[in-house]
């Protein structure tokens, strides 16, 4: 009754060692997140120029992969 005892606590305590460290490495990328939120939103709230891409006869001609235009 006294083994089983011991290995219940020894297990209880392996267990909550293993929930801990999983824990702190999850909490450890936190601050992480809400920077790279704060960084989606500000890139969402600031004014976009209305330019979109340029149309195809506007683009300057590239070159080919052989360098010939």
């Amino acid at each position: 009754m006294e083994l089983q005892i011991v290995l219940a606590i020894l297990g209880t305590a392996g267990v909550m060692s293993a929930f801990l460290f999983a824990l702190k490495g999850l909490l450890d990328q936190v601050p992480d997140v809400i920077r790279s939120w704060h960084r989606i939103m500000e890139e969402a709230r600031r004014p976009h120029s209305d330019h979109g891409p340029e149309p195809e006869d506007q683009r300057r001609p590239s070159a080919g992969i052989d360098g010939s235009q």
